[in-house]
């Protein structure tokens, strides 16, 4: 598989069984605001613990992706240039990665989730929040904290984030 073959080209519709595919990674379309709703829809002391569980399932599942993508020759800057790439056809936004020493920075314009949540007082975009992680442990070669500095559904222009060495004097 050629390390430069986009998500587009290598999903795959199975119509007679209903399914996306992307090698052995199943995918499904869903509508941001159906999805982002579920958190509207609960008690507003109840949506931090399942915004938490959404970004920690989001890790495990993304390291999955992540690891695919760095076996087709995506190892640190060029890791980062796969998944940026990804984002917006899996409908996630415009990703932009800026890696530095001891941190990994992302911007994110259109964000999905920022947009079907509506306006927000808290960051919304966890799922891009869980990613960061899986991805920045990669980038990072150790475990992550991630913070939402921004977000796009609290009025900022775009959704940024941080991700540094869970272990470091500046993890939150």
């Amino acid at each position: 598989m050629s390390a430069t073959q986009s998500f587009r080209d290598r999903l795959i519709l199975d119509e007679a069984e209903g399914a996306w595919w992307d090698q052995s990674r199943r995918y499904l379309l869903i509508r941001p605001d159906a999805l982002m709703g579920i958190f509207r829809e609960l008690p507003a002391d109840r949506r931090g613990e399942a915004f938490a569980a959404l970004a920690r399932s989001i890790t495990r599942q993304g390291a999955d992706s992540a690891r695919a993508y760095r076996a087709m020759g995506g190892e640190g800057a060029g890791l980062l240039d796969i998944v940026a790439s990804t984002a917006p056809q899996l409908g996630w936004g415009r990703w932009q990665f800026s890696l530095e020493p001891g941190m990994l920075r992302l911007t994110v314009a259109n964000s999905p989730f920022a947009a079907g949540y509506g306006p927000s007082d808290v960051p919304v975009c966890h799922p891009i929040r869980g990613m960061m992680a899986a991805v920045g442990e990669m980038v990072l070669d150790r475990p992550v904290t991630v913070v939402e500095t921004a977000c796009a559904a609290m009025g900022a222009p775009d959704c940024r984030f941080e991700a540094r060495p869970a272990d470091g004097p500046a993890a939150q």
